[in-house]
């Protein structure tokens, strides 16, 4: 009995594979989420020059401009509200998907499009993971 017990003492005490998953899941949610609400979005709310050029540059205005900020703003609260946290991820995959097509396409800058393109395969990977809060944020299953 004594090495029965020892063994699932050694096994308890370790760190599972899904609690170390999680941890950096959520490391990486934070960080980005912090990224997307400071460095990303305020910017465009506070009208800082390089964003109201840019936006300019691609030509929709203002409104755009405040609208972006508000998308990337919203997905970065999302990122770490844990019921949110899935359709977030997601919902900026696809705002990277447009981000590398105007860097690449309308401001002529593809070689500014690949960080938006690494993003988008991040967010997937969290999308991905976080695939049971798309449940519990649409109400389907219970």
């Amino acid at each position: 009995m004594t090495a029965i017990a020892a063994t699932q003492t050694v096994a308890t005490s370790t760190a599972t594979p899904g609690k170390i998953r999680n941890r950096v899941l959520w490391t990486l949610q934070i960080v980005l989420g912090l990224f997307f609400i400071f460095a990303s979005g305020l910017p465009k709310f506070m009208g800082q020059a390089d964003a109201v050029r840019v936006f300019h540059q691609i030509g929709f205005g203002d409104w755009f401009m405040y609208f972006t900020g508000l998308v990337e703003v919203s997905g970065g609260i999302g990122l770490m509200v844990r019921r949110l946290s899935g359709p977030a991820a997601a919902g900026l995959s696809i705002t990277m998907v447009c981000a590398a097509a105007t860097q690449a396409f309308i401001l002529g800058a593809p070689a500014l499009a690949p960080f938006p393109l690494i993003l988008v395969g991040v967010f997937a990977w969290i999308a991905y993971q976080r695939r049971a809060s798309f449940s519990t944020f649409t109400g389907l299953v219970k």
